[in-house]
C-alpha cells in the first residue's frame, strides 16, 4: 500500500491481519510454507540456488520496508 507521499503502510496492514499470531511466528510459517513450495516445484537443488542471494539481497535492503528516501 503507498500513501499520497509515497511511502509505504504495507507493514501496517500486514499487522492489522495477524488475528492475535505474534508476526514472528507468522513470517517463520510462510518462510517455510514457501520454502516447502519452492522445493516441490523446482526440487531442492534449484531452491538452494534460489536462496544463496538472500542474505546479500537482505543485507542490501531489498525486504526493508521503512526505505530512506532519496
Amino acid at each position: 500500500m503507498t500513501t499520497a507521499d509515497g511511502s509505504s503502510h504495507a507493514h501496517e496492514s500486514i499487522s492489522d491481519r495477524h488475528d492475535g499470531i505474534d508476526g514472528d511466528c507468522l513470517a517463520q510459517a510462510c518462510l517455510f510454507a514457501a520454502l516447502a513450495e519452492f522445493v516441490t516445484t523446482y526440487g531442492e537443488e534449484a531452491a538452494a540456488r534460489f536462496t544463496d542471494g538472500l542474505g546479500s539481497r537482505i543485507r542490501n535492503g531489498e525486504f526493508s520496508l521503512e526505505q530512506p528516501r532519496q
